[in-house]
């Protein structure tokens, strides 16, 4: 974009008799909110605009171009290190858990890649149950992925938040305005929310109205702007990660329960170290990684297709429980996330295989979980 950058603002007098009509049935509220104090908003001016293809200056603006290839092209080749090297790193942020450092980074590089009717296909929803109540801990893995991520919003789901924050835009028509909301967001966000700090309380009418905003954000991937006598619709594409202590009162696409194999003595300090530990250049890499991977293109050939539905009707003969239509959908979304943190922009047969390992592993923590706590999934 290019534009002019202003702090002042210069208003002109102008002739009565050149006033647009409908300019003098402003009310000075209306007129104060349209004119603020260029203390308080300064103007940009914008000359010449255009749409980017995604928001991390490490990249190319645009990747079609003959150097942008090269530089993907470079990138992909070392593409293996860099991945086993962000596992790493999650990992230890995770408390020495692959397999949800695993899950994460499938998190990370999900996107919305197209719309079936209202069902936005590509969204990954994670829940991060198991998490330490009270604690430290989210607020740095919250940090952490705001050091990946070029956008990133935490969100503390308290019972004083949910019933006094303002979750979606609402019309002013007072001042002829519209009021943002916390879930008003830029596309491809990664919104944090903190479960661990919900304590016990009631939740009044915009409590309420504020989980359901957050529901179909997480749902349908949209927000429902108020307009006071309707409401309007507007799809968005947020990445959203659910903290947790034990499942998530929103719905999620994926829970996986944390298992923590080593306990800090003071974990202010071991999150802090790993921070500082990894060198600019590293955390460079981990940001284009994540970033240049929701960009690739992604398709599943006819043979792989027929072989995953042969499969899927294989196991529902051998044990009809142990796999639904929605199992089946979430471990595709698994598998294309797999082949992509790869660098493959085609699912494989041992890319399934391995997707499928990956979801027994989650389940089986799950249903440990169920049999220790008795606690329904």
């Amino acid at each position: 974009m290019f534009g002019v950058f202003s702090s002042l603002l210069v208003l002109f007098p102008r002739d009565s008799s050149t006033l647009d009509p409908m300019e003098c049935m402003d009310t000075a509220e209306e007129q104060r909110v349209h004119s603020p104090p260029s203390s308080l908003v300064p103007r940009i001016h914008v000359i010449l605009a255009h749409k980017l293809q995604h928001l991390n200056p490490l990249l190319p603006a645009c990747l079609n171009e003959e150097e942008s290839k090269t530089f993907v092209s470079n990138f992909m080749s070392e593409l293996s290190p860099v991945r086993a090297e962000l596992l790493g790193f999650l990992t230890h942020a995770l408390l020495g858990d692959s397999l949800a450092a695993e899950y994460l980074i499938l998190h990370l590089i999900s996107t919305v890649y197209a719309r079936r009717d209202v069902l936005p296909l590509g969204k990954f929803t994670v829940n991060l149950s198991g998490c330490p109540r009270n604690s430290i801990f989210t607020e740095h893995i919250y940090r952490i992925i705001q050091q990946l991520v070029p956008a990133s919003y935490r969100l503390q789901m308290t019972i004083e938040n949910m019933n006094h924050s303002r979750f979606i835009p609402r019309k002013d028509y007072t001042a002829n305005r519209l009021v943002s909301g916390i879930l008003q967001l830029a596309s491809n966000t990664s919104l944090v929310i903190d479960e661990t700090q919900l304590e016990q309380g009631q939740l009044d009418t915009k409590g309420v109205h504020n989980v359901k905003a957050l529901g179909n954000l997480i749902t349908w991937q949209k927000v429902d702007y108020d307009f006071s006598y309707h409401q309007m619709e507007f799809p968005c594409n947020i990445n959203v990660l659910i903290t947790s202590e034990g499942r998530s009162l929103l719905p999620s696409d994926c829970q996986v329960q944390l298992q923590p194999q080593i306990i800090p003595p003071n974990m202010e300090e071991y999150m802090n170290s790993l921070l500082t530990a990894v060198l600019p250049s590293v955390l460079n890499k981990f940001r284009i990684y994540l970033s240049l991977l929701r960009l690739l293109d992604y398709s599943i050939s006819d043979e792989v297709t027929k072989a995953v539905e042969e499969d899927f009707v294989e196991m529902r003969k051998n044990d009809p429980e142990s796999i639904t239509a929605d199992d089946l959908h979430r471990t595709l979304l698994v598998a294309r996330f797999l082949s992509l943190s790869a660098g493959q922009t085609t699912l494989s047969r041992e890319r399934w295989l391995r997707a499928k390992q990956l979801e027994a592993l989650r389940k089986a923590r799950l249903q440990q979980q169920k049999c220790v706590n008795g606690n329904e999934l």
